[in-house]
């Protein structure tokens, strides 16, 4: 494969001697590192993914890397988001990120858009010089508008994702392969990939995918190996094990087998019935997005259960959450118990649905309650199209965190 661009740079002593082990490689050489400095990647998200594609990227000497993010520095990041730290927990993540990259390469540049990425601005970003984009979000609206605006622009988009145990990594590169659009058309149904932030994931696994991310960026840009274009690698992580598969471009692709001008940026929202930018960790499933629901505060939820009130309060976050931390006198039944649950009635069986719902009666007021405030919204659009009155449950605003902000500060949060 040949490098992406003829471009060089010139490279001063200092900088022959950082990049030394990288130099004496007949693999890279001294031309090889004058167009890694000549090179400019964009990475979508300073994240999990971000963090060790940040870092290496720029100890490796790319010399212009664009970050885009807009989220701010929280300490639930710092279990993955290693680029981070204590020091900058509530500081910009562009700003935080930035720091440590020129810290740890000053002759670098670090170009930051403090802006969500959406279809209005994807095309005036990438269109700005980029030789590779990489993606190093968690969503899958953003992941379409990435493939979609690198598609239209002809530039290389190295895909990355992480959940629990398990991560994926590809190259998508219309000009040579197939694109993301080859392989998924359309998305999930909503609701049926939880995030990471619902399903957890191991710290480590976003170091080990980032990294290879940033392997296969510096393969295009150098030129050498064969990149993962038509191929996906899949990680798991408790077995140690890793797998290709091959990926085909789609004759039929919505995307890629039209012409570049013809591609549109949509509404990927809608598009994937999922927010994108939304700084809530779990993103509603788009059913009751559909209702207009009544809610009640987390004292509403505390006054009840100490006045005995006719109300059952029902937890619907999983039972691994419940171990962290649990309000007393809640019936807990996990969200997906209850969707699946409605999936039974709704296609005539019983007798397993009944019995996970039997302690919901219908003729009782319900607060359910999640982490957060979505989790449990669904559940009650789940709960009314199988016959629950809509008009007597209550969804709890802000879930357990609220009751550990509002009601017992000694309560842990995650």
């Amino acid at each position: 494969m040949q490098a992406l661009h003829p471009r060089l740079a010139d490279l001063s002593n200092d900088e022959v001697k950082r990049y030394s082990r990288h130099v004496i490689m007949p693999e890279v050489g001294m031309e090889g590192q004058r167009r890694l400095k000549a090179s400019s990647v964009l990475l979508i998200g300073t994240g999990g993914l971000g963090s060790p594609l940040a870092l290496y990227l720029a100890a490796a000497g790319i010399g212009r890397i664009g970050l885009v993010d807009y989220d701010v520095v929280d300490f639930t990041n710092l279990q993955r988001q290693v680029i981070h730290g204590v020091s900058t927990v509530g500081l910009s993540k562009l700003d935080s990120a930035a720091a440590r990259m020129l810290d740890l390469n000053p002759d670098i540049q670090v170009v930051r858009y403090n802006e969500p990425l959406t279809s209005e601005n994807a095309l005036r970003i990438f269109s700005e010089d980029w030789d590779v984009v990489i993606d190093g979000t968690d969503n899958f609206p953003t992941r379409y508008l990435v493939n979609d605006a690198c598609v239209k622009l002809g530039l290389p988009n190295v895909y990355g994702s992480i959940f629990r145990f398990e991560g994926q990594l590809s190259v998508f590169f219309a000009e040579q392969g197939p694109c993301y659009r080859c392989m998924f058309p359309e998305p999930p149904p909503p609701g049926l990939v939880p995030s990471c932030a619902e399903g957890g994931v191991l710290g480590i696994l976003p170091g080990t995918i980032g990294t290879m991310q940033a392997t296969e960026a510096i393969k295009l840009l150098l030129g050498i190996g064969e990149p993962m274009i038509g191929r996906m690698m899949l990680y798991d992580a408790l077995e140690m094990s890793f797998h290709t598969i091959k990926i085909r471009k789609a004759p039929d692709c919505p995307v890629c087998s039209i012409d570049q001008s013809d591609v549109v940026l949509l509404d990927y929202e809608q598009f994937c019935g999922m927010p994108a930018h939304d700084h809530s960790e779990f993103s509603s499933v788009g059913d009751a997005d559909e209702l207009s629901l009544q809610s009640v505060t987390v004292h509403d939820v505390k006054s009840a259960l100490e006045n005995g009130a006719d109300v059952l309060v029902i937890d619907v976050r999983d039972p691994h959450e419940w171990d962290i931390s649990a309000i007393d006198g809640t019936l807990r039944i996990p969200k997906p118990d209850i969707q699946l649950a409605k999936n039974g009635i709704q296609a005539g069986r019983k007798l397993w649905e009944e019995t996970v719902l039997q302690d919901i009666p219908k003729d009782k007021t319900l607060y359910v309650h999640c982490r957060s405030g979505v989790r449990s919204a669904d559940s009650i659009a789940y709960l009314s199209e199988i016959g629950y009155d809509l008009d007597k449950m209550y969804n709890v605003e802000g879930g357990i965190l609220a009751w550990a902000d509002e009601i017992d500060p000694k309560m842990p949060k995650y």
